[in-house]
């Protein structure tokens, strides 16, 4: 039985280094998913993002949780439900312009709490952005230059929770999908337990570990990568006692940043003549993403081939 990788990031300022980053790309080249701890984001300040988040859900959330489920007979199905999932969220916008301000019923603590956490992931994204760029033989800053594009990233917070249901069998929490974007930080309960990854053609659980950041792949840096790296299928499985809570934050290409293989990693490769994945602005990916996400990422990528977008392309400054 393989074990899920975890990367104590503590060691990536000794002497073991070496092994840290070869951990992380071993877990980039054949899991997609990597669990961090020691990452620099203070148990405090976790301790206290989860506490006002189960909360909120509480106090605002939970109710209009059980009118839904109640409006479309859900406690009363038979048969398995394929085109909604067994979740109740709402989302933060942080990056270009946050919007924690105007998210309705928020105490004021809740949304300083949130900013400042939001402050954190963005700079432990960029620093994982770096330490890829590394494992890869990019110039460092290759990757962040490429999410910036010439507005800046895309960053925001899916705050979810994922109360207990009647019927696990019958409905996911949420239902198998790679993410669209760059890379994926998640704040998960580590008592209740629901996330899996498609490894092998196998479902692994996704381990509760208290107080870690769990690290995850989407579509565009397998397309950075021309493959190397790939995004991963996963899904929430629902659970009968227990309400899960998961905070996902997603460090995003700008909606204008053109997304395609890297050329430095075209060329160490000697791939020049096998390029695998379109050029395309990311946008355009995200407007096509929306109808799709519950579908394979493959015919996605074929259909940006069909329509490559037909832009100036020089090299990405990193400076």
């Amino acid at each position: 039985m393989e074990t899920f990788p975890v990367v104590n990031m503590e060691m990536l300022n000794t002497e073991k280094r070496a092994a840290a980053l070869e951990k992380i790309k071993d877990a980039c080249e054949n899991w997609g998913f990597f669990e961090v701890i020691n990452h620099g984001i203070s148990h405090d300040l976790l301790d206290t993002v989860e506490k006002f988040t189960k909360e909120h859900y509480k106090k605002c959330m939970e109710q209009r949780f059980k009118e839904m489920v109640a409006s479309k007979g859900l406690e009363a199905v038979q048969t398995e439900i394929d085109d909604l999932d067994w979740e109740s969220t709402f989302f933060l916008k942080h990056l270009p312009v946050s919007n924690i301000s105007e998210v309705p019923d928020l105490e004021d603590d809740y949304r300083k709490i949130m900013k400042e956490f939001a402050d954190k992931l963005e700079k432990l994204a960029e620093q994982l952005l770096d330490l890829l760029c590394e494992n890869l033989g990019l110039e460092q800053g290759y990757l962040k230059k490429v999410f910036y594009g010439p507005k800046g990233p895309t960053f925001g917070t899916k705050v979810s929770n994922y109360p207990p249901c009647p019927m696990p069998d019958l409905i996911k929490g949420l239902r198998a999908h790679t993410d669209a974007g760059g890379i994926i930080l998640l704040f998960q309960d580590d008592k209740v337990s629901g996330l899996q990854l498609l490894k092998d053609g196998k479902w692994i659980d996704v381990p509760p570990m208290r107080h870690s950041i769990v690290i995850n792949l989407g579509d565009q840096l397998e397309v950075i990568t021309n493959g190397k790296y790939k995004s991963v299928e996963h899904r929430v499985i629902a659970q009968p006692d227990g309400n899960r809570m998961s905070l996902a934050s997603f460090y995003n290409p700008g909606s204008d940043a053109v997304i395609y293989p890297a050329p430095e990693l075209l060329e160490k490769e000697e791939k020049e003549n096998t390029i695998m994945y379109p050029k395309f602005i990311f946008e355009d990916y995200m407007k096509l993403y929306a109808g799709l996400k519950f579908q394979a990422k493959e015919p996605r990528f074929e259909a940006m081939k069909a329509v490559e977008t037909a832009v100036n392309l020089g090299p990405i400054a990193t400076v």
